[in-house]
């Protein structure tokens, strides 16, 4: 998964790849012309759909690269959309023959409208804001299903609210960050650092609304002046590769470099998965090991909207292109970055914080499997159970290629821990793969084989139908006692091969949240420029189930903090649907679902007694409301507030309710949430999915061995 380039990388591309002076003398090069054509080679003939580039396409690419340039409806009119409309049944020419021009041309038209828009807003500052904040204006959040402007005068009616928008967004964080400081100057005695990166915030808030938003349109007129072929045509190709799946994509040479050196994990950063959301660079996950998963404070769905280095102030990123971010982001080892982020769960983006991260690089041991004793208590004693991390499927390919006898891997690293569990009298082993977005497909099989005797573990199907299996071809097994499997939505690719593999075999229980959804299988082909990642084949379980789009589904589900609308494959656009194929023979182990009834049973006594439980699933459905009402946004100062503290208000309420039933302090404010060390807690809420795997493991094995359980005592 490339760090830039997986998830919506064309809408951020977008952004601000707009018209220079000289923009009517790019044209486009032979060399781009023959990599369009290589570009429609590969998906007509490598990609594992059947791909048809003719007019039906066309009108879906169409479709597409206008939302890649404007999905907001934010710049081009009616009437460009209807001079342009002869391009709906010609892109599939502008690939397969090289015809790029039709495509610069709209291009060119949208770079225009753009610059006229900044020209405007800046000569609007010149003037002076003069928003008074006090009136009834709303402004909708999203416009990308409205229709498109009939002119100039409607735009201007639009982008006044987006101005006076912006403005109210940063008077509002500024006052917030001066609060903040005075709050944090009376503590200043007992907690100096913490009062000087207050004031960090405020003296980059002291800056004049008008000051922080010429910057910031100044700052995309100098980056459109910039604008060359090759940015042009890497956009429209990533809009084209866009349509067929959104794992299928376009990397310029440039990016190409910065994948090769992500996948040989050297890459010196924060260790984050970044995708475009709209004008906001957003977190889609944390790499296993890396410096922002171990510092704690940047979370998945998290917004980032300013960037600065360490003893340098904080630099708005809202609008910039995301690999300009990225850029920003990453650093030498050992340096400090400063950002400022919105939390996922804030309806607001006046609702910032500032955070710091020290860059490192990912070595495999951060990624390594580590194994811990977690002990309930019952009314007949203390039950010891095994739990397992697994962070990443991973190897150490140099080391295996040059024949090494000891290199580091998954399967031995988690046998190794194994074997030390089996030393501290456990009753059971708990596979928590959490978080883990995949990896090594060959060590998901072999971590398969120690918990297996032999047999298929995946079936790999291509673009022409033939289906490659997969599996253990080692006899014996390392542990044979209960199992269950912990996954959430972040569980991924490898480790969804893993865990629908435990269930299909009946070898244990799957629990958690609805895992990811990712069943394709990409590869790199190289091109004239750049190279094309091309999905070539899918996964499937030994069921004969996809794991593609739908994911593993638990035995026995948990509800998650993470929004399944906002984070998986089924979120993404154009990801490719949920087939089957025929099963394949293979031994079952047991049949661990004749249990369920049971154990669902015991799962949800013991939740509806449990506070993190309770709030994980209030908080899943007060997300999913708030959600679906936050369509727009207030422009009135005061109503903003309310509206705003309404929204943090049920939050917090949630939290202390949470915290309150733990015997914990209450919160005052609900981003204070954020900076509660968990480790404080006695029950902390990340723990909450762990220590109940680990309870309905112990049901399992109590089943298992014919015992019964007594009467539940209400």
């Amino acid at each position: 998964m490339s760090l830039f380039a997986t998830l919506g990388r064309a809408a951020a591309l977008a952004l601000l790849l707009v018209a220079g002076p000289a923009l009517a003398d790019i044209a486009p090069s032979d060399a781009q012309r023959h990599t369009a054509q290589e570009v429609a080679d590969s998906l007509l003939h490598g990609h594992y759909s059947e791909v048809k580039l003719d007019d039906d396409w066309s009108q879906q690419a169409f479709e597409h690269y206008l939302d890649v340039l404007d999905g907001q409806r934010a710049y081009l009119l009616r009437s460009d959309i209807d001079e342009f409309n002869d391009l709906r049944t010609r892109l599939d020419e502008a690939v397969l023959d090289g015809e790029l021009a039709p495509a610069y041309a709209l291009y060119e038209r949208y770079q225009q409208r753009v610059e006229a828009r900044l020209e405007w807003l800046l000569a609007r500052l010149d003037k002076g804001l003069g928003f008074t904040f006090d009136d009834d204006q709303r402004m909708i959040l999203d416009r990308s299903e409205m229709p498109w402007p009939a002119d100039e005068a409607e735009l201007d009616t639009y982008w006044t609210k987006r101005l006076k928008n912006s403005a109210l967004e940063l008077s509002i964080s500024r006052e917030e960050a001066e609060k903040d400081a005075a709050a944090a100057e009376d503590d200043a005695a007992s907690d100096d650092e913490n009062a000087s990166s207050d004031a960090d915030v405020v003296e980059e808030k002291e800056k004049t609304i008008e000051e922080t938003l010429r910057q910031r349109y100044e700052g995309q007129l100098n980056r459109l002046r910039q604008t060359n072929a090759e940015d042009i045509f890497d956009l429209f190709m990533t809009a084209v590769t866009d349509t067929i799946d959104p794992h299928t994509d376009y990397f310029s040479p440039r990016e190409s470099e910065d994948f090769d050196i992500q996948m040989k994990l050297s890459l010196e950063g924060i260790g984050a998965l970044l995708q475009a959301d709209g004008e906001y660079v957003k977190v889609s996950s944390l790499v296993a090991g890396g410096p922002a998963e171990k510092a704690g404070a940047l979370k998945p769905a998290d917004r980032i909207i300013g960037v600065g280095q360490e003893g340098e102030e904080i630099v708005n990123v809202v609008g910039m292109r995301l690999d300009e971010v990225v850029d920003m982001i990453r650093g030498p080892k050992g340096s400090v970055v400063r950002l400022e982020i919105v939390p996922g769960q804030a309806m607001d983006m006046t609702r910032s914080k500032v955070i710091e991260i020290t860059r490192d690089t990912v070595k495999l041991e951060d990624q390594a499997a580590q194994s811990e004793v977690v002990e309930i208590q019952r009314d007949d004693g203390t039950h010891r159970v095994g739990v397992i991390k697994v962070p990443a499927f991973y190897v150490d390919f140099d080391a295996w290629q040059a024949g090494e006898e000891n290199y580091r891997s998954t399967t031995r690293d988690v046998a190794k821990e194994i074997e030390k569990l089996r030393d501290k009298n456990i009753e059971g082993i708990v596979l928590d793969l959490r978080n883990n977005g995949g990896g090594a497909l060959q060590e998901a099989n072999s971590m398969l084989g120690l918990f297996i005797d032999r047999g298929p573990t995946v079936q790999v199907r291509d673009a022409r139908g033939r289906i490659n299996l997969y599996g253990d071809t080692d006899s014996g097994t390392l542990y044979d006692g209960p199992l269950v499997v912990l996954v959430n939505r972040l569980s991924a690719s490898a480790s969804e091969i893993f865990a629908g593999a435990i269930q299909d075999y009946g070898r244990g229980l799957v629990v958690g949240s609805n895992t990811f959804g990712k069943g394709t299988v990409q590869t790199l082909n190289e091109l004239d420029l750049g190279q094309i990642k091309l999905t070539r084949a899918k996964f499937y379980r030994i069921s004969g189930d996809s794991t593609q789009n739908r994911g593993v589904t638990p035995d026995i589900e948990f509800p998650s903090l993470v929004d399944p609308e906002t984070i998986g494959e089924s979120s993404l656009d154009n990801a490719l649907g949920w087939d089957s194929v025929r099963k394949v023979q293979y031994r079952q182990y047991g049949d661990p679902r004749r249990y369920l009834k049971t154990l669902r049973e015991r799962h949800r006594q013991r939740a509806d007694d449990h506070p993190n439980f309770h709030y994980l699933e209030r908080h899943a459905a007060l997300a999913k409301r708030l959600r679906e009402q936050h369509t727009s946004v207030s422009l009135n100062r005061e109503q903003r507030r309310r509206e705003t503290q309404a929204r943090e208000d049920e939050q917090l309420a949630l939290e202390n309710e949470r915290r309150e039933a733990l015997g914990l302090e209450p919160l005052e404010n609900w981003i204070d949430s954020r900076s509660q060390d968990e480790e404080d807690e006695p029950q902390p809420l990340e723990r909450a999915p762990l220590s109940e795997a680990a309870e309905i493991l112990l049901d399992f094995s109590r089943l298992e061995s014919g015992i019964q359980f007594a009467e539940h005592a209400e």
